[in-house]
Parts: C-alpha cells; structure tokens; sequence
C-alpha cells in the first residue's frame, strides 16, 4: 500500500517537472520560429508568414484610423480579431504571433488540465500534451500568424470549465468561441448531451418513451436551457457591438 502511494506521489512529482520543462520548451521553439519567419519574410522568395496575418494587420491598421476593418477587400473575420490586433500597429507586427503562439501553448495547458480532471496521474497528461505541443503542424501553424490557436483555446476553455461545473462561463466561452469562426456551434449537440442529468429521465412512463418528441424533450433541463440562453445572448450582444461600432466608424469617416 505503501509502495503504491510512494510511486503515485513520484509518478506526480515527475510529472510537474516534466510540464515545468516541457511547456517553456515548447513556448521557446515557437518564439524562435517567429523571429525566424521575419528573416525568411526579408530573405527568400517563399515568405514565412501566412497572407492573412497580413490581412488582419491591415485591417487592424483601418481600424486605428478610424475606419472598418472590412475595408480591407478580404478581410471576412469577426471586427473582435482586428481589435485584436491593434498593437500589431501600435507596437510591432510580430505583436499577433506572440498572441497566437501563446495561445497555442495555452491550448496545451487546457488539455493537461481536462486530462487530469479525467483522472490521468501528471506524467501520462504532460506526455500527452506533447502531441500537441511538439507537434510541428500548430508550431509552424501559430508562429506564422494563422489565428486558430485563439479559436482553440476557447473551445477547450469552454470544456474545461463544464468539467469544472462553471455552467455560465462555459456558455459565454462559448458563446464567444461561435462569435470568432462559426464551425464550433457543430459542438452544440455534444455539450447538451453532456449537460443531461439521467436520474431525471428514471421516472419517465414507458407510453411516453413512444412519443415522437420525447428524445427531443428529454434534452431539454436546466443546465441546457441557461447554457443556451446564456451562449446565444453572448454572440447576440458580441454581434450587435461590433457591428454597431463597424458601421458607425465607416459611417464617420464617410462624413468626414
């Protein structure tokens, strides 16, 4: 029993090291890859740098001078990413890797802590963390300036904080997660799914086990109806700012 305990608590420790080296590491190898990509964008032919970080810096860049970002032909992202990405033009345009990449660090961290909520010791969560973290395909990914990295680390955050019972916070994660790419509202059906209490469907008559609209019905409880309410008014609201502030910038410097 000893022993066991012993080699648990070992097993722990070794672990903690592990995440303690293997998320700085990883961190580094993408912060050198972006300063890599600035040589290879002055350099060489083939540029480092995704064509739409360039499209998000300027739109950033109307934004900063009081125009909407969608001025730029094709920028087609939500107003919140330009936003964003301000700095890019305020403080140097390295400003949206350094987010992205540490978003894609913050991912892995996500997914060490799902693991251990779903009772993996510290060592198997941190050595799966490494097929994300030392995968070269988000690495390349996030160091050049693509965005998904901020998109995943919403949707993780939002299952994270489910596992945790935080209900509210999940749903505005969430909700904020559609507002920026609208592909994760095919995760809806899962997430209501994992919102269902069984004990409450116990009691349910077998003659209403036939009807048509019981498997519709019986997703339906508390925790889903506040999830949705709470998601749906997130990306309404996300909505209707921004739009408000886009038209209102473009109809300004109309005028002026």
């Amino acid at each position: 029993m000893e022993e066991s305990y012993s080699s648990a608590m070992w097993g722990c420790v070794l672990g903690v090291l592990q995440c303690h080296i293997l998320f700085p590491t990883a961190f580094f190898f993408r912060v050198l890859l972006v300063f890599y990509g600035v040589y290879q964008d002055k350099t060489m032919l083939v540029k480092y740098t995704d064509i739409d970080y360039i499209v998000f810096t300027d739109a950033a860049r109307f934004i900063t001078e009081g125009f909407s970002p969608y001025e730029r032909a094709t920028y087609r992202y939500t107003p919140l990413l330009a936003w964003l990405l301000t700095p890019n033009i305020y403080l140097t345009e390295l400003y949206g890797k350094f987010l992205f990449v540490t978003c894609d660090v913050i991912a892995a961290y996500f997914m060490y802590k799902i693991l251990r909520l779903q009772g993996l010791d510290a060592s198997h969560a941190c050595w799966y963390c490494c097929l994300w973290l030392l995968n070269p395909l988000p690495i390349i990914v996030s160091s050049r300036g693509n965005a998904e990295a901020v998109l995943v680390v919403l949707v993780l955050a939002t299952l994270y904080c489910l596992y945790k019972g935080w209900l509210v916070m999940a749903a505005v994660l969430y909700g904020l997660s559609v507002h920026m790419k609208l592909y994760p509202i095919t995760y809806a059906l899962p997430i209501v799914l994992s919102l269902q209490n069984e004990k409450s469907h116990d009691d349910i008559k077998p003659m209403v086990l036939k009807s048509l609209l019981q498997p519709f019905c019986r997703l339906l409880n508390w925790r889903v109806i506040t999830f949705g309410t709470v998601a749906a008014a997130t990306f309404i609201a996300l909505g209707f700012v921004f739009y408000q502030r886009t038209s209102c910038g473009t109809f300004a410097c109309c005028l002026s």
